[in-house]
């Protein structure tokens, strides 16, 4: 098993080997403004081997935001994760300390090393012990109860071979459940929380988050809309002042600009967007589907304004240079991929005013 977690000292030594200028100081920690995730690819011993080169190519070119879940590719991305930071670290080109691992839990998922019905694997290894009952599971698969979440956090410490998850995310909590009254959704959620809070003193995890599609993006008179600041409070009254809620996760994009554009949050009184509401509570963010899944890449071939660069890396430029934004998760599997995304970590990140004039820019 991999001990340790990411640290102080491990993540400023990793940062100090790459462009520095291309790392948020968050928590303490020294996070690369891009970071790796694993959602897409089929749960087959080929993808296994694209994923797990995929990661170690990324670490070894700077990033060292690590993102998956537990049921990306039915638990065979957290194993791709796994075994490429235990090679890494073997050969010796990584300390554990040095690296930030994310991982989702929430979902109901089956096991892709397993050939077995979904249902038939669902009901053996959760029904018939007990660990969910009849009505935890929502008709989006989706389930927030105690016992489910210990289950699963045991097995993505499992599947990774950690000894402690620097961040976990409840996935997709509001959008799984959209049955469920805000009123029953925060209740469950405090509870959620204390049992974070428990595993945070386990040492099983470091911080604890949101990973979401719709509710920080959602208008406020919309039922999937979710206040950031009421979970705030939420966590500070189960955790006081150093709760382990520090994360959210949410798209953001040139399509879904809805993070930076749309006033939906309410803090201390003042309308304002989510990330600027992240930013006054000490929340970070990260954002996923830079390049909805390439959809944006033929688009950006055609303005000028992503000529001097790859489609891709000019996409990854924009939203890491958002402020308020840690870091865009990009998914790459490929070596073409990897390296055409990888150019991102070669140059700095846009200053205030090369940002300001690239929005200048687009817009005109």
């Amino acid at each position: 098993m991999i001990s340790g977690f990411a640290t102080t000292t491990g993540t400023k030594t990793f940062s100090e080997k790459y462009l520095t200028e291309n790392y948020n100081s968050f928590q303490n920690l020294h996070l690369s403004n891009i970071g790796i995730g694993t959602y897409l690819g089929e749960p087959d011993s080929q993808t296994d081997t694209m994923v797990k080169d995929a990661v170690k190519k990324s670490i070894l070119s700077g990033v060292n935001v690590i993102d998956t879940a537990i049921n990306y590719r039915a638990q065979k991305s957290e194993r791709s994760i796994g075994a490429a930071l235990s090679e890494l670290i073997d050969e010796n080109l990584l300390k554990r300390d040095e690296v930030f691992i994310c991982t989702k839990n929430g979902y109901v998922t089956n096991d892709g090393d397993i050939q077995e019905d979904f249902m038939q694997y669902v009901m053996r290894e959760f029904g018939q012990p007990g660990i969910v009952k009849e009505g935890d599971i929502s008709s989006g698969y989706h389930c927030m109860t105690i016992p489910y979440l210990q289950d699963q956090l045991e097995r993505s410490l499992k599947n990774m071979n950690l000894e402690c998850i620097d961040l976990m995310y409840l996935h997709n909590a509001v959008e799984g459940h959209p049955e469920m009254s805000k009123s029953q959704f925060l209740e469950n959620l405090k509870k959620i929380f204390e049992f974070y809070e428990e595993k945070r003193k386990e040492g099983k995890i470091r911080f604890y988050g949101l990973a979401t599609w719709e509710c920080f993006r959602a208008t406020s008179d919309n039922s999937m809309f979710l206040s950031l600041e009421d979970v705030v409070k939420l966590a500070q009254d189960v955790g006081g002042n150093d709760h382990g809620f520090r994360f959210i996760q949410l798209p953001f994009n040139l399509h879904f600009d809805q993070a930076m554009l749309l006033k939906n949050q309410t803090v201390s009184g003042k309308q304002k967007s989510i990330l600027d509401s992240a930013n006054e509570l000490g929340i970070g963010v990260f954002t996923s589907v830079p390049l909805m899944q390439g959809k944006l890449l033929e688009w950006a071939k055609s303005k000028p304004l992503f000529a001097t660069s790859s489609p891709s890396v000019g996409l990854l430029q924009f939203i890491r240079s958002t402020p308020g934004v840690l870091a865009p998760l990009i998914g790459q599997k490929s070596s073409e991929h990897v390296n055409e995304n990888l150019e991102v970590m070669k140059i700095n990140s846009l200053n205030q005013s090369e940002y300001d004039e690239f929005l200048k820019k687009l817009v005109s």
